[in-house]
């Protein structure tokens, strides 16, 4: 099992949850963060860091969000892996609450 990152985090790409992650497992795409299922030891701690709450257990993964399940594991081992904080995107706040954010992802 493995955590996930979900639609929230599209746009916005806050990035407290890599400071904490102690294998680091996440990965860094345009403007999304995703979770290499390969690496991840399942501790959970990145889940109360995400300001967007875009963080699951993989079988606590809200309904609707399940593509999100693959979509990580498909894009970890392209994007680079991501081990510090860095800010978040210039309008990550305007965009924090905003549903159905798929179409813009950055591949």
């Amino acid at each position: 099992m493995t955590h996930v990152v979900v639609e929230s985090c599209i746009r916005c790409k806050y990035t407290d949850c890599v400071d904490v992650c102690p294998v680091d497992c996440f990965r860094e795409g345009p403007n999304m963060l995703v979770i290499d299922p390969d690496e991840c030891i399942d501790c959970a701690v990145c889940i109360p860091e995400c300001p967007v709450e875009a963080i699951f257990a993989e079988e606590d993964v809200p309904r609707g969000q399940e593509p999100y399940i693959a979509l990580n594991a498909e894009l970890a081992p392209a994007w680079p892996s991501i081990t510090r904080s860095k800010d978040p995107l210039p309008d990550a706040d305007d965009w924090k609450d905003v549903a159905q954010k798929l179409e813009h992802l950055e591949r």
